[in-house]
């Protein structure tokens, strides 16, 4: 009877914390008011129709929107997913990885010409130093060290944006067409942070992705924007680094400091005025 008696409490106490984890992982809370995946399943409003015929000017513009600045900030945070809630490189390398979005690598007219795979991104943003130390105590002795530096999201503070203004002469008024979008990686050379970009993608093809991410809303958690609504309403500040020029260079190669933003907001005054005098007689 003692053997059985011995026998039956060893068992309860094999069993019963498999019993209980088992209770604790079958039932997960719901933190929320309602079940929220982070994602809503629609698919992006289709982009206005453009006839060759209808198209009276045009000017490529490249902008450069800086994570750093306030209104700019829905990009970059937060660092760690949670919550169902992403940053925007984050949405971004999970789409490439995944293989919903195609990237394209960095050329000197930022054609869309080279596919390049998630893991040579990947590959391209990790570095491995070999250096040899000094022990700091006795008898200060040199060994051989590795440092692997991997790709860090946190890094990418910018985002490169290609987009077409034209004039349509059918709605008669000046509209823009995002065409491509480049994160930029700051990386550190000699001290000093320089921007890295590291690949860029179609806007149009990855619309479907980036209309599903939800961004923050800090006035109404319940009514958040998705990343394509962010680009389609202009919510976001940025400055022109670059138009359609004749000699295809860059504003900092002919300007830089205070006069490179006056002549990026002259650009920008010109495009407006262009516009505006259009209706003056």
């Amino acid at each position: 009877m003692k053997k059985i008696t011995l026998f039956t409490l060893l068992l309860l106490l094999i069993t019963g914390p498999l019993m209980v984890s088992a209770q604790i992982t079958a039932e997960t809370p719901q933190d929320g008011l309602y079940p929220d995946q982070g994602t809503i399943n629609v698919n992006p409003l289709p982009l206005p129709t453009v006839r060759k015929a209808d198209v009276m000017w045009s000017k490529r513009i490249w902008r450069e929107i800086d994570f750093r600045q306030k209104m700019n900030q829905k990009f970059y945070f937060p660092i760690h997913p949670h919550q169902n809630w992403k940053s925007f490189i984050t949405v971004i390398m999970d789409a490439l990885k995944q293989g919903k979005i195609t990237a394209y690598d960095i050329s000197s007219t930022d054609e869309l010409l080279v596919p390049i795979t998630y893991q040579e991104i990947i590959n391209r943003q990790t570095d491995t130093i070999h250096r040899v130390m000094k022990r700091p105590y006795p008898p200060y002795d040199e060994y051989d060290t590795t440092i692997v530096t991997q790709f860090d999201p946190t890094k990418v503070m910018r985002l490169r944006i290609k987009e077409d203004w034209y004039f349509d002469k059918q709605r008669s008024q000046m509209l823009v067409r995002i065409e491509a979008l480049c994160p930029v990686m700051m990386t550190e050379h000699d001290g000093q942070q320089v921007p890295t970009p590291l690949f860029w993608i179609s806007y149009p093809q990855s619309r479907k992705v980036l209309a599903r991410a939800l961004s923050f809303n800090p006035e109404n958690s319940a009514m958040r924007l998705s990343f394509d609504d962010i680009f389609i309403k202009r919510l976001f500040q940025s400055y022109i680094y670059k138009e359609q020029n004749q000699y295809d260079r860059r504003i900092s190669q002919y300007a830089s400091g205070v006069n490179a933003l006056l002549e990026s907001k002259r650009i920008q005054q010109e495009m407006f005025n262009y516009e505006q005098f259009l209706w003056q007689y």
